[in-house]
């Protein structure tokens, strides 16, 4: 290999291609076009495979990386331009690992985030990183990463808080601590139906107020007090029957009374 392609192919494996892609570009759409597009991503594809390695371990099957990385060399492939004096490798590169880095943003998280917000958790990873130096424990301010991204500090605190949300804790997941078993779905909170009862009552005492004495009577008898319509009857000596009716005419009454107040 003379020192002119040394210079346009980085690496030793690089496929001699420069005569296909000029005769690619060339060539109208059809069969003999398509054949020599899928020969040019054959030739190449052991780079694109080499690129998905840098990639192995991340959280990702390498077999997806690869077919990622395989995606990204074919849109390499259609958009390249051999008459701007570029070798091929020079585009393909930042276009496949461009095509990996897309699909980490789009897969990666366990909630759909806004692709604004992934970029600037990237920005602000790579600030810290950057500012920290290796080895370091040392956490950069955000005034300091806003100066050094040349982004506002609401944006670094967005960044900052897309960090630490990268992946989200299982419900099941164990609390630390001394409370052995404890999940933390266990402490969440829920819902306490004592409250709406307050409401309601509250909601319920002007239009309980406007009723005649023994509905109120018979009302508190039933609801506050627990009793059955039978004992109820027998305490005012009437039928359970006629408590049946004053009750329901009661709350019919206090329901309209209610929601007209509320209206």
């Amino acid at each position: 290999m003379d020192t002119a392609t040394r210079k346009r192919h980085p690496h030793d494996d690089a496929p001699h291609t420069v005569a296909a892609f000029a005769r690619l570009s060339h060539l109208s759409d059809g069969p003999e076009r398509d054949t020599l597009r899928d020969e040019l991503v054959r030739a190449w594809l052991p780079m694109a495979e080499r690129i998905a390695g840098r990639y192995r371990g991340k959280g990702e099957p390498f077999e997806d990386l690869r077919q990622v990385a395989a995606l990204g060399l074919v849109k390499a492939v259609d958009g390249y331009d051999p008459d701007r004096g570029h070798a091929f490798e020079s585009y393909a590169v930042p276009t496949i690992t461009g095509e990996i880095k897309r699909h980490f943003r789009d897969h990666m998280w366990t909630l759909h985030v806004p692709r604004r917000i992934q970029e600037l958790r990237n920005r602000v990873r790579v600030a810290l990183r950057d500012l920290s130096g290796p080895g370091s424990d040392r956490r950069p301010g955000i005034a300091e990463i806003a100066e050094y991204t040349q982004l506002s500090e609401e944006d670094v605190r967005i960044g900052l808080e897309a960090l630490d949300s990268f992946a989200a804790l299982s419900l099941d997941a164990g609390t630390p601590g001394e409370d052995a078993g404890m999940t933390l779905a266990g402490l969440l909170g829920e819902c306490d139906a004592g409250f709406d009862l307050v409401v309601d009552r509250e909601a319920v005492k002007p239009a309980l107020r406007t009723l005649p004495e023994r509905e109120r009577t018979i009302l508190y008898l039933r609801f506050f007090r627990g009793m059955t319509q039978s004992c109820i009857a027998e305490q005012l000596g009437v039928s359970q029957m006629h408590v049946s009716r004053l009750i329901s005419a009661s709350c019919a009454t206090l329901r309209e009374r209610v929601l007209d107040d509320a209206a």
